[in-house]
């Protein structure tokens, strides 16, 4: 039996190949492989799909918040609120910047930072909110922008696996002050190596971004700010662009094959699908469902795997570590029990395969399997 993968990008890399690889060897033959009309020509492109003025791109989505963070002058002594349950870069460029992460707990619904915990967290510390659209669902932006309102606060959104999400009438990253992307090969608009960009509608702020990324540079070798290296590759550039062409009907094929999961699976005990949201659209970077079983720890989802990957269904774990309890945070004083809703979460979720090329047989053998294991088997 063929393994279906959680991810597979061969089959998008087949279906431009053609295109991609006779703008690449031009690229290539150009001799221009840093900045140039190559870069400027998809900051543009990304700007006007986005809706935003200004986008500022970069080398990866790491360093589109890091640098978001550093234009906005927060550092050592600042707090940023932000969720506890994503990838560690979320909270490792607080950090870095000398700032100080503090968490929320999330909505188990949604898996996006719980808005009504927000105001309790603030401080005559905190700079800044940091939302993260998780697996490509928008977070309630009129609800937490309300909040940021309120009190004076700034807003960076993480908008790494959600490229194409909106809400309400507004793609994500044109809502707050600034919105950072990852063009990581596995996101929705994938690079082929790495890539990040910020988006704002603040021309002063985009000025100080481009400065920042290029050694601190207004003009060659004339630096005058603390900057780093941090430029997207014309070659990605040009990749990019010929792929936000595709991305609109890459996205509705990833809906529909959510919405075929969650027909098929939803009202199997034990299991929580995920749903769409209600006021935005999701682009389902990945499809997350939470095997609640009779376990306090993560066996019985881990068994769940297992047979999974028996019938020939990859899957991962998107996190089993919430930030709070990552090491590199066991400074900040936080324990087991603080966030309960992502401690409990982070032992439950599993992402099924998602990817727009996903034919409707192997979406059929996904749905198979996990009934099979949820109906026929004793998971725990």
């Amino acid at each position: 039996m063929n393994l279906i993968p959680a991810l597979d990008l061969t089959q998008q890399y087949q279906m431009i190949s053609d295109r991609l690889s006779q703008e690449v060897l031009d690229l290539l033959a150009s001799g221009r492989y840093i900045g140039g009309y190559a870069v400027d020509s998809f900051e543009k492109k990304f700007a006007e799909y986005i809706g935003a003025s200004e986008l500022v791109s970069c080398n990866s989505g790491t360093d589109a918040l890091f640098l978001a963070l550093r234009a906005l002058e927060i550092g050592p002594g600042d707090e940023v609120i932000t969720t506890c349950f994503s990838f560690i870069a979320t909270s490792e460029v607080i950090s870095a910047v000398g700032a100080t992460p503090v968490f929320v707990d999330i909505d188990p619904d949604t898996f996006n930072l719980d808005i009504s915990q927000i105001e309790a967290a603030i401080t005559a510390q905190t700079r800044a909110i940091l939302p993260v659209h998780l697996f490509g669902r928008p977070v309630d932006m009129t609800a937490l922008m309300a909040v940021a309102r309120s009190h004076n606060l700034a807003v960076i959104e993480d908008c790494a696996q959600a490229t194409g999400a909106s809400w309400g009438d507004a793609k994500v990253g044109s809502m707050g002050d600034l919105g950072c992307f990852s063009f990581f090969p596995t996101k929705n608009l994938g690079a082929c190596g790495d890539g990040g960009a910020i988006a704002t509608n603040n021309p002063d702020l985009a000025r100080v971004l481009r400065v920042l990324k290029n050694h601190g540079q207004p003009e060659r070798y004339n630096s005058e700010l603390l900057g780093i290296n941090s430029r997207l590759d014309a070659l990605q550039g040009v990749i990019l662009s010929i792929k936000l062409e595709y991305l609109p009907r890459w996205n509705q094929q990833r809906k529909a094959i959510a919405s075929r999961y969650s027909q098929e699976l939803e009202g199997i005990p034990g299991l929580i699908v995920p749903a769409e949201s209600l006021g935005g659209e999701t682009v389902w970077n990945q499809y997350t469902i939470r095997y609640v079983g009779n376990n306090s720890d993560s066996s019985g989802r881990d068994r769940l795997r297992e047979q999974l990957q028996s019938l020939g269904v990859s899957t991962n774990v998107y996190y089993p570590i919430p930030l709070h309890l990552q090491g590199v945070h066991r400074d900040l004083g936080y324990g087991c029990g603080d966030f309960p809703m992502a401690e409990q979460v982070s032992h439950q979720v599993l992402s099924l395969p998602m990817f727009p090329e996903l034919s409707s047989e192997q979406q059929d053998r996904v749905i198979y399997a996990v009934k099979d294991c949820l109906k026929l088997r004793a998971i725990g």
